[in-house]
């Protein structure tokens, strides 16, 4: 007789309790799916990948002000024999998108998702297959198809930054670049979205679903 298989181990990392309380609440109808912790930060999320035995963590990507869930997730994926990273968040920017997928994430899931494609995601992650929103696979391939007129890794993280408020200086200590090189981007900015000016650029981003307010 086949020993049945061992459950899939998951870690919940959000700041809202109701939203924790709620994930917990979905997934643990799932025969297969075992809640081995949920943390309010991503740093805890960090410490406890390193003690418990998880097979995929549900990541946010805003704290609070506190390290972001992209961070933690390369944290996480960095290590060896690291569990799956599935993000799950109200955020759906290309700037979002990116810094996750570029950070290791295995999926991209948006917190407004119904139960059955949350689960499938999970299953997914587990098994080292991609698992993104039907939004944010669209996307991704919008920028495949047009990458000339796609804002790079780089200028869409410059870009946001602009929109938060920051002077170019504050963006070159903050990205550990020379002013002349932000200017740069943001010339490749301007020229992309046609646009000549910062509040230009800002809202055209926003408008297209580039950048995050």
């Amino acid at each position: 007789m086949t020993a049945p298989a061992a459950p899939v181990r998951l870690l919940l990392a959000d700041d809202h309790p109701v939203v924790r309380a709620g994930l917990r609440a979905v997934l643990e109808t799932e025969p297969d799916f075992e809640i081995a912790a949920d943390v309010p930060t991503a740093e805890e999320a960090v410490r406890l990948v390193g003690r418990l035995d998880v097979d995929v963590v549900l990541m946010d990507l805003q704290f609070g002000g506190r390290m972001l869930g992209s961070r933690a997730t390369a944290e996480i994926t960095a290590r060896p024999g690291a569990p799956r990273v599935l993000i799950l968040t109200t955020y759906d920017s290309d700037a979002d998108i990116l810094a996750a997928i570029e950070a290791g994430a295995t999926g991209y899931l948006l917190k407004d998702s119904p139960p059955d494609e949350l689960a499938a995601a999970v299953r997914s992650a587990a098994a080292g297959k991609s698992a993104l929103a039907p939004t944010v696979a669209l996307r991704l391939m919008d920028r495949m198809r047009t990458p000339a007129a796609a804002l790079s890794r780089r200028e869409t993280e410059v870009l946001q930054l602009v929109a938060d408020g920051l002077s170019n200086a504050a963006i070159s200590k903050r990205l550990f670049l020379s002013q002349a090189t932000v200017k740069s981007h943001l010339v490749h900015i301007y020229a992309k979205l046609a646009v000549d000016s910062r509040t230009a650029a800002v809202a055209a981003a926003t408008a297209q679903g580039l950048i995050r307010r």
